[in-house]
């Protein structure tokens, strides 16, 4: 009896407990709920427009000079002079006497020259002379030969009148003729005169050209340089003989050097952005063709040493021409560019002057353009994050982009296709985890902005400090 008494009570107590537990939860207050969101996002941004975009291009060559003299002797002679400053690597202004040749030879024909030519002037003279003597001794042989005909037809008179005899006609009639030949004797001289002056001026010509040739040759005995330079290597001595085509010295001009540039030709594109007429990019074509381009471009050339990123060592040059066709190993087209007074404004240890065999970087840089042009960073896997709002809130979005090329840290776009993202801001900081409609802060990054504008435009560093 007593175990059964004690398994009733035990079941009441867990009927109890069962029944105390069912009560509580069905009279249990519900649960409060909380909305839970993702944290907001604080990002820098900037406002996608077009700006001044100059397309750029990055070229590598060696300096040459732009004028080479390789000086050859033109006489022949033993030298007897040479400038004291005559060797390798010197500097000498335009119009230095460098090197003479021994011109003794030289006057010596010059001389003979002017004697011959002298003789001929003289011979001119004296045949003027007999020309002015022979025309007077003519005119008298006329007078006489008119007397005496006068003569003659008056004894002719006489003798139809049997007044004199006839042997003083026959006389004067041989005096007569005697006249005549002598007028004909003198006319036929004086007709030679012109022949024979002709060979004379031929003759005053020829000695005159030789006297221009003695003096021709005696001056190129003297060496004088063309043009501000410096020496490269000289091959003779003082003293030694050196034939008519010997080599003397080699000069460079101080005045330019050129640089013949490899231009890849995939970094070509951007340089000819826009000069179609529907504004879209055109490939390369034959040399003529990318000249006539170049020519309307106007391409400005930053000329650097390489390895050097000092902004004071810059020079300023010139594209004036380009080779005739592509290198089909390299891939690349050469350029010629010219910068003119590389001697000038030099500093010790920061701006060299450009001496022959330096390798040089040349970007060439096309005027400006408004272009639409957005951060590398800014750019993800041809996607952008953009800000959008929804109920006044920022959040992010995301937008598929069209990148034309890349130049630096910056990306070009496709303004036609991509025209949709003007005027939206564009998230330039890295963003985790990447959601549409994350929730976002934005910081507008003016100073980046600033930057992107300078290195769109191709402003140095000093040039944006400014």
């Amino acid at each position: 009896m007593k175990k059964l008494f004690n398994f009733l009570v035990l079941i009441l107590i867990v009927g109890g407990a069962i029944a105390l537990v069912a009560y509580k939860i069905k009279n249990k207050p519900p649960i409060e709920h909380k909305e839970l969101g993702f944290p907001i996002k604080a990002v820098k941004v900037l406002t996608a427009e077009k700006i001044p975009f100059r397309a750029r291009a990055l070229a590598f060559g060696n300096v040459e000079p732009a004028t080479v003299l390789k000086a050859k002797s033109e006489v022949s002679g033993k030298i007897s002079y040479i400038h004291p400053s005559l060797k390798k690597g010197a500097s000498l202004k335009k119009g230095t006497v460098v090197l003479r040749i021994e011109p003794t030879t030289y006057k010596l024909s010059l001389n003979q020259s002017k004697a011959g030519l002298a003789g001929s002037q003289s011979s001119l003279k004296q045949l003027e002379a007999e020309e002015k003597s022979t025309k007077r001794a003519l005119s008298l042989a006329k007078k006489n030969l008119n007397v005496e005909l006068k003569e003659l037809n008056r004894l002719k008179t006489l003798w139809n009148k049997r007044l004199i005899a006839r042997s003083a006609l026959d006389k004067e009639e041989q005096i007569v003729l005697s006249l005549r030949q002598q007028v004909q004797d003198i006319q036929g001289k004086l007709a030679t005169f012109s022949s024979r002056r002709d060979a004379t001026l031929a003759q005053i010509r020829q000695s005159k050209s030789q006297v221009d040739q003695s003096k021709d040759r005696l001056g190129r005995t003297e060496i004088r340089l063309p043009f501000d330079a410096r020496i490269g290597t000289v091959y003779v001595d003082k003293g030694e003989f050196v034939p008519a085509g010997g080599l003397l010295f080699e000069a460079s001009g101080v005045q330019a050097i050129e640089i013949n540039a490899q231009l890849p030709t995939k970094q070509f594109r951007p340089l000819v952005t826009g000069l179609s007429n529907n504004g879209a990019l055109i490939s390369l074509a034959t040399p003529e063709e990318v000249q006539i381009a170049l020519s309307r471009l106007h391409l400005e050339a930053r000329v650097r040493l390489v390895g050097d990123s000092s902004d004071a060592a810059i020079w300023q040059g010139q594209l004036v021409r380009m080779s005739e066709s592509v290198d089909p190993t390299r891939d690349t087209l050469g350029l010629v560019i010219v910068v003119n007074n590389p001697y000038e404004n030099i500093i010790p240890g920061k701006r060299p002057p450009l001496l022959k065999g330096m390798f040089t970087s040349v970007e060439l840089l096309a005027p400006a353009q408004p272009t639409l042009v957005v951060p590398r960073k800014a750019v993800h896997q041809g996607r952008v994050y953009t800000v959008i709002y929804k109920n006044d809130k920022p959040v992010l979005h995301i937008m598929p982009v069209h990148v034309l090329f890349q130049e630096g840290e910056m990306l070009v776009l496709d303004d036609k296709r991509d025209a949709e993202l003007i005027g939206k801001q564009i998230i330039i900081t890295d963003v985790i985890p990447v959601m549409e409609g994350l929730p976002l802060k934005t910081i507008e990054a003016s100073d980046y902005k600033k930057k992107l504008l300078n290195s769109a435009l191709g402003k140095v560093e000093s040039e944006q400090g400014e």
